[in-house]
């Protein structure tokens, strides 16, 4: 799941920046997602036997903290596009 995620997210991204509108955009949507990394990112730091193995999976962390990446930059351009909406 985190591997499919993180390969849609920055083609989202690209297509947020390109199409400079936030039209079609939930920022209901993006903000679940974005605690929901959040929250995924705190289960697995209060998750012992994950930080006990945590030399062997670190690569799931990195995932996580890359998608909440990708999503946060979506926000981003989701307030700079509700703007450029405003303007036109």
């Amino acid at each position: 799941m985190i591997l499919s995620f993180g390969a849609s997210w920055p083609l989202n991204v690209i297509k947020s920046y390109k199409a400079r509108t936030a039209k079609g955009k939930s920022l209901a949507f993006l903000l679940l997602i974005f605690f929901g990394y959040i929250a995924g990112i705190a289960s697995k730091f209060m998750n012992e036997a994950y930080m006990a193995s945590f030399s062997e999976k670190w690569y799931v962390l990195f995932f996580y903290f890359l998608n909440l990446f990708m999503v946060g930059t979506d926000l981003i351009l989701y307030f700079r596009n509700k703007k450029l909406d405003r303007v036109k």
